[in-house]
């Protein structure tokens, strides 16, 4: 049987999870249940995450009171059923899954629990038992001394009003008419709300009509005498249903300075039967810190400051409050939270800590302004919103500043020293509490901080191409750091560009990226930091006010109003902070980092910070790639040019030739080939291989190539070219390096056949193919270049016959690897056994497919592959 209720609604946003934690403890407290308090707030806070996080809508979250049990329900407006839960055993939820976990909870700290779907929305709910209350007194203060007893007047006056199911006062006892002034007749049938000055409902952002509702609720507001003045009350509710189950909510007000009668005395924890001296104290009126706060979770930071936001402005009866925490060097204050200011007024705004001269203009010390609008920038976070009067105090640990806690009226005069006093004091006890909850998350930012930063270098080491640093640097920023962001580069002696753009929504990339090309980029400059940028978001909203302005002269223009509505959310989306973050590498600026927020965002300083770190690795990385395209462009491009434009076409001769270098294309092969006419009717060919790469090997290869040709067409014969060229190595002394080149000239013949003389100094001696399949070396191996000075060498004839084929490799082919395995000679011969009846261009490409596929591994050394052939009878394949 349900004895009572209390419900309330949070919105979908993170600090809803904790105001949900509150409502349910303040809920079942209340009632009278603190052993199921704990497990409650627990399960609620999951199942709210959950819902906030997976579903993206509005949450109810119900209370029930039983005769045995408490029930609490959790409601979203998403209907997808994705949680599949009604086996009372459950496996184990991967620590690394996002979803389930609040129902495993529920499965190990409920009495029941379910999943309820409907066509509208979903409901997950849990029961926990609790057992009677025992006689005698739920809770107790410690003994004070008399002269600490609450003060109160001799005649105590406790109002006693019942609202009726509908909002309307329907009684109205003599201590209500007394308190303010209103006969009976004159209020009954009226709302409450008419009477009552609502400030904001702590922890729940509840209003007035909505805490009537709760079952149980307990705090300050103000009601509205019969002479216009505004008396603070301090006010107890209870919704009750009378024998006809109709329900009513009776209100018990006292003067807000009277509150001890009414107010819900704390319980006393075990084995501290008198109480602390804080807690025997407390608060001037009969706050303690414990009242004023709550008991939000020691990580928590969000939920205590918000918390503190809300009590602080209920306990002055104010219109908006806010709370700073100072930033490590105490130079500025950071919004952390605020209630009853405009949305402008969004966290980690930054403001300074000294705003001018004298006690007025610094945060150290508490200020009461009885108008703001005599000094419109004493207060800069309050500018434009309407408050006329505020008190504001330092929040100080140990007397170093590490916060700012201020309330604020919309009307002049409403403070003075004495609300000062009181709103110091509650700052003086929960300060230490804030700072600690403040280096927790400190702590955590600082250990996930580091942790981004091993992975981003991880990445950024892991490639040197521009455009995918780039694309890595934006994408490690967005959404983590930031909501859009863009990488300008600078290339030599030009403007800045505009490199890469991204958004958290890609429907907005094309949007922003246009914008950006409207305007200026940011300057560069080699400054360390973050500085402001307001270029973006200015451009923005001239031109959503340009379009919004186009659209409404010319009614009916779908397109204008879709551009119109466009340029909106494109203003919207840079509407926030905006940041310029200087990337620096090797004392120079290379680029631009340009972070944006979406409208009235800020970035808070630990992520600035963070980014400013991101920034110099992410520089150092974008340098390295350009580098490493340079260096791959000339290396690429030299290796073009110890290659040979072309191949001649040879008459009755197939050549095909095929050249692999090792590597990433940023070192310069040590292998090379030739193909050229020596004069009419005769060609010569080479293929060598230079010892080791990069630029010694390339001035080899350079020399041994152009020499070849030189030589060659003076008429000088085989031996004595390659003899020459030894010389010429030699000359490098140092610089030069060994050659294995395997040199011989062609003499195509009228008969079909060919004539070749070849000189083979060290290479691997080439391979003839017969027609019939046989393969046999053709040329004997002899001393290599670029060892001994006196070099004698001598040439070998060779007649290819049609259908001959004559294969030339370099050793990366031979020497082709996989673990103890290689392909050797013997392995060539195989393949090119196979090679019977084949073009040059077949053999050459088997050959190469063999090796590809010889291990798995790429190769680690160049190859070339130079085949020869001398056409025969063409078979029925027109091969």
């Amino acid at each position: 049987m349900t004895t009572a209720r209390a419900a309330a609604t949070f919105e979908p946003v993170g600090r809803s999870v904790a105001a949900a934690r509150t409502f349910v403890r303040d809920t079942l407290q209340g009632w009278g249940y603190p052993e199921a308090t704990d497990d409650a707030v627990v399960l609620t806070s999951e199942l709210v995450t959950n819902a906030i996080i997976h579903a993206g809508t509005a949450v109810d979250v119900l209370c029930i009171r039983m005769a045995d049990a408490v029930r609490v329900e959790v409601a979203d407006r998403h209907a997808e059923r994705e949680l599949p839960l009604h086996s009372p055993q459950l496996q184990p939820t991967p620590l690394d899954r996002e979803g389930g976990r609040g129902l495993m909870l529920c499965a190990a700290l409920a009495s029941r629990w379910g999943v309820d779907y409907t066509a509208e929305h979903k409901r997950v709910w849990f029961q926990l038992s609790v057992a009677d209350p025992p006689a005698g007194t739920r809770a107790a203060g410690p003994e004070l001394p008399v002269d600490e007893l609450p003060l109160a007047e001799e005649r105590i006056r406790v109002a006693v009003v019942r609202i009726d199911r509908g909002g309307l006062v329907s009684e109205w006892n003599d201590d209500a008419h007394d308190l303010f002034g209103y006969e009976p007749e004159k209020v009954i049938g009226k709302p409450l709300g008419d009477l009552a000055a609502w400030p904001h409902t702590p922890g729940t952002g509840t209003g007035l009509v909505e805490a009537l509702q709760l079952s149980r609720w307990e705090g300050s507001y103000g009601i509205r005498c019969n002479d216009g003045r505004v008396t603070p009350v301090y006010a107890s509710h209870m919704r009750l249903r009378n024998s006809a189950g109709d329900p009513s909510t009776i209100c018990l007000m006292v003067r807000d300075r009277e509150r001890a009668i009414l107010q819900t005395p704390l319980r006393t924890p075990a084995g501290d039967s008198h109480g602390s001296e804080g807690r025997a104290r407390g608060f001037p009126g009969g706050d303690s810190f414990e009242a004023f706060i709550g008991t939000p979770s020691p990580d928590d930071l969000d939920g205590l400051l918000q918390r503190t936001v809300e009590r602080a402005r209920d306990m002055l009866a104010a219109d908006a409050a806010y709370l700073l925490l100072a930033t490590d060097d105490e130079t500025e204050l950071e919004v952390r939270a605020s209630t009853g200011l405009p949305s402008a007024r969004q966290r980690f705004a930054r403001v300074p800590v000294e705003t001018g001269t004298g006690r007025y203009g610094s945060a150290r010390l508490p200020s009461v302004h009885e108008d703001l609008m005599a000094d419109p920038d004493a207060v800069p976070l309050l500018a434009a919103t309407g408050m006329r009067s505020v008190v504001s105090v330092p929040l100080k640990v140990e007397g170093r500043l590490t916060g700012s806690l201020g309330v604020a009226a919309e009307v002049p005069g409403r403070y003075t020293n004495e609300e000062a006093l009181r709103l110091q004091f509650a700052a003086d006890r929960i300060a230490l509490a804030v700072e600690s909850a403040r280096l927790g998350e400190l702590e955590r930012l600082r250990r996930g901080s580091l942790s981004f930063l091993v992975e981003a270098s991880d990445l950024l080491a892991g490639t040197l191409d521009r455009d995918q640093t780039l694309a890595l640097m934006a994408q490690m920023i967005v959404p983590t750091l930031a909501s859009w962001c863009a990488v300008y580069t600078l290339p030599e002696q030009a403007e800045p560009e505009l490199s890469y753009v991204l958004h958290e929504d890609e429907d907005r990339i094309d949007d922003l990226r246009a914008l950006l090309s409207r305007i200026d980029p940011p300057d560069a400059v080699l400054v360390p930091g973050a500085r402001q940028w307001r270029g973006p978001g200015d451009a923005a909203h001239t031109l959503a006010m340009r379009s919004s302005f186009l659209s409404l002269s010319i009614v009916g223009n779908t397109t204008l109003a879709e551009d119109a509505e466009t340029s909106l959310a494109t203003a919207a989306t840079v509407g926030g902070e905006t940041v310029v973050l200087p990337l620096v590498a090797r004392n120079r600026v290379i680029g631009m980092l340009v972070l944006g927020k979406p409208t009235d965002e800020h970035f808070r300083q630990e992520i600035l910070e963070l980014a400013e770190d991101l920034s110099r690795r992410a520089a150092l990385a974008l340098d390295n790639a350009r580098l490493y395209s340079e260096r791959t462009t000339i290396s690429q491009s030299l290796q073009r040019s110890l290659l040979p434009p072309g191949l001649p076409d040879i008459p009755g001769v197939e050549v095909e030739v095929i050249y692999r270098p090792a590597g990433e294309g940023n070192e310069v092969g040590g292998d090379f080939y030739d193909l050229f006419e020596i004069r009419d009717g005769t060609y010569g060919f080479a293929i060598g291989d230079v010892c080791g790469t990069g630029p010694e090997a390339a001035a080899v290869t350079g020399l041994a190539r152009h020499a070849l040709r030189l030589l060659a067409r003076e008429g000088f014969g085989g031996p004595a070219v390659l003899e020459r060229l030894n010389a010429a190595i030699l000359d490098e002394g140092a610089r030069g390096r060994f050659l294995t080149l395997l040199y011989g000239e062609l003499w195509p013949q009228p008969d079909g056949s060919a004539v070749l003389k070849t000189v083979c100094a060290g290479h691997p001696p080439p391979l003839r193919l017969r027609p019939d399949g046989t393969v046999e070396q053709a040329t004997e191996s002899q001393p290599l270049l670029g060892v001994m000075d006196d070099l004698e060498l001598h040439s070998e004839e060779l007649v290819l016959d049609p259908g001959d084929v004559l294969l030339c490799v370099t050793d990366g082919v031979t020497e082709r690897r996989e673990g103890t395995r290689m392909l050797g000679d013997e392995g060539l011969i195989d393949v090119l056994t196979t090679c019977t009846g084949l073009t040059a261009g077949a053999v050459a490409a088997r050959v190469l497919r063999t090796v590809e596929r010889f291990a798995a591994e790429p190769a680690s050394d160049d190859m070339a592959i130079l085949t020869m052939r001398v056409p025969g009878q063409m078979n029925g394949n027109g091969e």
